[in-house]
């Protein structure tokens, strides 16, 4: 089967959240929006009872990945958890957890195996996983730990998010602004924007990625009158992936990076901390922009939003960033090579 045909792989998320909204809602209008094939690793039942308090009339094919294609015109194809979920939206209970990492799981596992093209995962919520003692920082950390296991090939992940408009990567992520500076070295950049511009080629089918580095400082630090990070870290960064034959140029001040005519000049923005680079990305596309992970030995895309425990089960939450992952996750795997499994 080629990869165009598998489908893709969706965890549930957190249940108390959006995500099985969500899912229900796009899978509705999938002939209307030209949706690729998808399955969901969830619980069946709880599926369907939040279809019902939704007010959808959605039938279920509990199904393997393969029949995943066929199934999809007909129902809301299933893989089916072993535990029943009992979270409410909006409350999350001891159910909530357990589901969500089996869901990860079991969508990492039958990508590495080869019966789903790709992974693209509802939104989390980490505090509930901390609580069940969840041990990884985060989604993506997982995400890494999974593929080293089922790959044999240790992955350094990068979060790139995306619309039409404007891609960026973050180079330091979830850490507070105080600690940037400390954490922030030319080594991490290098780094970073190698498996950047490596990923963009395999999987985005950009030939020379145009990389622009943004400074740290106001102004990019104004020759070191605005502190020495972009002269000390960023600049010898952007000097080695130049030497490494990588179209780059920076640091550019952030304040001059994100309008129309700048955005046309660069195919990625290398942001120094989370919030530059996901402002300018929310503000342009804040219901369209996607989660995609680089750096892994498959393709992952999520919707760019949280579990919005306050609209869940209301059916008012907004789909389209899911639409964006589930549509972007196909082109990608398209264009990306299978995952080799360990001992392969």
């Amino acid at each position: 089967m080629s990869r165009i045909a598998q489908p893709l792989a969706l965890t549930l998320g957190e249940p108390a959240g959006i995500g099985p909204d969500i899912t229900l809602m796009v899978w509705r209008r999938r002939a209307e929006l030209g949706l690729p094939s998808f399955y969901v690793v969830a619980d069946p039942d709880f599926l369907s009872r939040r279809a019902e308090r939704l007010g959808f009339d959605i039938p279920i094919a509990i199904i393997e990945p393969d029949a995943a294609t066929v199934a999809f015109a007909r129902a809301l194809p299933v893989v089916s958890l072993d535990a029943a979920i009992t979270a409410q939206p909006g409350l999350p209970d001891a159910s909530s957890a357990p589901a969500a990492i089996a869901s990860i799981r079991r969508a990492v596992a039958d990508v590495i195996a080869g019966h789903a093209a790709a992974v693209v995962t509802n939104p989390v919520a980490k505090n509930v996983l901390y609580r069940s003692g969840f041990a990884e920082p985060g989604h993506t950390e997982y995400l890494a730990k999974l593929a080293q296991a089922a790959s044999g090939m240790a992955a350094r992940p990068v979060m790139m998010l995306w619309c039409d408009e404007l891609a960026v990567v973050p180079v330091t992520i979830h850490i507070p602004l105080r600690d940037v500076p400390a954490r922030l070295t030319a080594e991490l950049i290098i780094e970073t924007g190698r498996i950047v511009a490596r990923d963009l080629t395999a999987r985005f089918g950009i030939a020379r990625p145009r990389l622009a580095v943004a400074g740290l400082n106001p102004h990019a630090g104004e020759d070191g009158t605005i502190g020495d990070e972009d002269r000390s870290i960023v600049m010898p960064a952007i000097a080695q992936l130049a030497a490494d034959g990588i179209d780059v140029r920076g640091p550019v001040p952030a304040d001059t990076l994100f309008h129309a005519a700048a955005r046309a000049s660069y195919d990625v923005a290398l942001c120094m901390y989370h919030d530059q680079a996901l402002i300018p990305i929310k503000t342009l596309a804040f219901d369209r922009a996607v989660n995609v992970t680089l750096g892994l030995p498959f393709v992952r895309t999520s919707p760019d939003h949280g579990t919005a425990f306050d609209i869940a089960g209301s059916g008012s939450a907004n789909p389209s960033s899911l639409i964006a992952a589930l549509k972007l996750a196909a082109r990608l795997a398209a264009k990306s090579p299978a995952p080799v499994p360990a001992g392969a």
